[in-house]
């Protein structure tokens, strides 16, 4: 069942139009409000399921994706969200059209899950309706979101599983509502199998939701301009959106380019085996192959990754983040079909990014988020306006849960940690903030206290100084977890046991740790990655999560900028001399511009 082909004939995720309108004229000004009204609804999709989700992971952290699209899958808009979620809905209508092509009816709502036909994970819902115009299919409104357990054999998080059955209830293409009659019995069925009953019913009711509030304001533009006249406009926004990624890829010379060889920490069972990942990037004037040959061989827990569902939006995500990047780009370039087309990706089968069917492949963030920063890696010789550092890239995913009160249901919480971005041309990076593929966002601690047993003991920047460089790195985030009942703990992250890779004269980042009980006699330090590990009432856990990589020689950087450093702690005086040749006076902590001048020429002169 895993995809491959050659690496010339790279597998891409841009579907083949198959009208079934009449291409027609579209005025600018029609064509601009019908791009803003596809814009618009795609985000009132995503307001919805956020605003109605029962599981923090979707409400809080917004680890959700939404849009419209066509009856054959191409993308017309999508929502503000995570990258991975919006970018993998297309491979959802495709693992869905396989089945049900052909029987779609008015009032149709079909649930689906299975990694190994689109879906980017199993815990990743999807939910699509098909749209019907005067009688004919003519798209899909489709969510997806990450909620909070599935079944299989451990709460909210697996590793160290056997195969893609263990991890969970699979859902292939079912109809919940079949031409608008709810399937009660098969509702019931799906939440009779997983530990948070209330939470996933409340979970899928606002991927319902969501997805019927996206039909409907479809519609109702198709009401007012009409079938041809929206398609037609649709098509000139891909159009355009192609277009545009064309001609910033045009601009880069033909080649091969190759990022350093990155190491994963392991697969959660065979410790101290690190995996590899090999990214290189192959541009052909105005085509862009990323080619994962020789990434290490797939494992035999569930961290490997679904190809068509991740890989794949991962290696469109990153191009087109990093060549259409909005704060350097004056035009507006809306997220569609288009962009998907100048892409393709190629992985071995048999790999950790094309596993051969059963294997697992639930735990797979970590991974993708690797090949966007070594895409970025690859790049940056050759666009140094734009590509960055390496980042954190390293999602950190931990699942608490445990038994609640009335026995017959679990508490899950599943939280994501922040690490950092690294630097780039111009800009420091990001501190504390998720990166890449991810962008969710963090949750209030508050949150949490309030709904289970943990506390809050610390939760801010690492004491660590950032990674030095003409524009430093960002700083990851450090928290500390009081548990005060006994706890079940899973985790697929990766502390990069390979530090964020700084760029062009940077240095690198740190990585990250997880530790039980630091600074005192029971200090454990504990893999990136646990299966059900109990944590105990009065242990505390400490997280902390990789800093990202500098960009540029540091002896460039702004003196002033190097003294504020100073001034917020996150560098010593020592260190600001040492890394960046900035003398600062300690006695009224101002630069000492004379011996600066020297410190850096004597550097130069060496």
């Amino acid at each position: 069942m895993a995809k491959a082909l050659m690496p010339k004939d790279g597998v891409s995720l841009a579907a083949e139009a198959n009208r079934t309108w009449n291409t027609v004229e579209v005025d600018p000004i029609t064509l601009r409000v019908i791009g803003g009204a596809l814009n618009s609804m795609a985000k009132e999709m995503a307001q919805v399921l956020y605003r109605m989700a029962y599981s923090s992971l979707i409400r809080e952290s917004e680890d959700l994706g939404a849009g419209i699209f066509d009856v054959n899958g191409r993308e017309l808009c999508e929502s503000d969200s995570t990258p991975m979620h919006c970018g993998s809905i297309p491979a959802y209508i495709r693992g869905v059209n396989r089945r049900l092509a052909g029987t779609y009816r008015p009032g149709d709502v079909i649930l689906h899950n299975h990694p190994y036909h689109g879906a980017a994970h199993s815990p990743d819902y999807g939910v699509i309706i098909p749209i019907f115009w005067e009688g004919e299919h003519i798209g899909f409104a489709g969510c997806t979101g990450h909620v909070s357990d599935i079944g299989g054999n451990f709460p909210g998080l697996c590793m160290d599983v056997v195969d893609v059955w263990a991890e969970g209830k699979l859902m292939d293409s079912m109809k919940i509502y079949d031409g608008g009659v709810r399937n009660d019995m098969l509702i019931q069925h799906i939440l009779d199998n997983v530990r948070t009953p209330e939470q996933n019913r409340g979970d899928l009711e606002a991927l319902i939701a969501c997805s019927r509030i996206g039909e409907k304001r479809f519609i109702e533009l198709l009401e007012k301009y009409g079938l041809d006249v929206v398609m037609s406009a649709a098509d000139r926004w891909m159009d355009y959106s192609e277009e545009m990624l064309r001609s910033r890829i045009r601009a880069i010379p033909n080649g091969s380019y190759e990022a350093p060889l990155g190491y994963l920490d392991d697969d959660g069972k065979n410790r101290g085996v690190p995996l590899k990942v090999a990214v290189r990037v192959q541009v052909e004037d105005e085509d862009v192959l990323i080619d994962l040959t020789g990434s290490n061989d797939q494992v035999p827990t569930a961290f490997n990754v679904p190809f068509e569902g991740s890989v794949l939006p991962v290696a469109v995500s990153a191009i087109r983040t990093i060549l259409l990047d909005e704060y350097l780009t004056e035009e507006f370039v809306p997220q569609n079909d288009g962009c998907f087309r100048p892409v393709r990706a190629y992985a071995p089968e048999g790999t950790i990014f094309n596993p051969d069917f059963p294997a697992s492949c639930f735990a797979r963030f970590s991974q993708v988020n690797r090949i966007f920063d070594s895409i970025n890696l690859a790049l940056a010789p050759v666009l140094p306006e734009r590509a960055i550092a390496g980042s954190s890239a390293a999602l950190c995913a931990i699942a608490y849960s445990g038994l609640a009160e009335d026995g017959e249901s679990y508490w899950v919480y599943i939280e994501i940690n922040e690490g950092s971005y690294g630097a780039r041309n111009g800009k420091d990076g990001m501190d504390a903030v998720d990166a890449l593929m991810a962008n969710t966002r963090n949750n209030p601690i508050e949150e949490l206290e309030l709904n289970h047993a943990m506390r809050a003991e610390r939760y801010e920047l690492r004491d660590e100084s950032p990674a030095p460089g003409r524009w430093r790195g960002g700083i990851g985030s450090v928290r500390t977890w009081y548990m005060q009942t006994d706890t079940f703990l899973g985790s697929e992250a990766d502390n990069r046991t390979d530090p964020p890779a700084g760029a062009l004269g940077g240095g690198d980042g740190a990585s990250g740790s997880f530790i039980r009980n630091p600074g005192t006699p029971d200090e454990e330090v504990l893999f990136s990655k646990v299966t059900q590990e109990v944590v105990h009432a009065g242990d505390r856990l400490e997280i902390r999560m990789p800093s990202g990589g500098g960009f540029g020689d540091p002896f460039l950087r702004d003196p002033f900028a190097v003294l504020s450093d100073v001034w917020d702690e996150y560098l010593t005086a020592e260190e600001a001399r040492r890394d960046y040749g900035v003398v600062v006076n300690t006695d009224d902590w101002t630069i000492d511009a004379a011996a600066t001048e020297q410190a850096r020429s004597s550097r130069v002169a060496s």
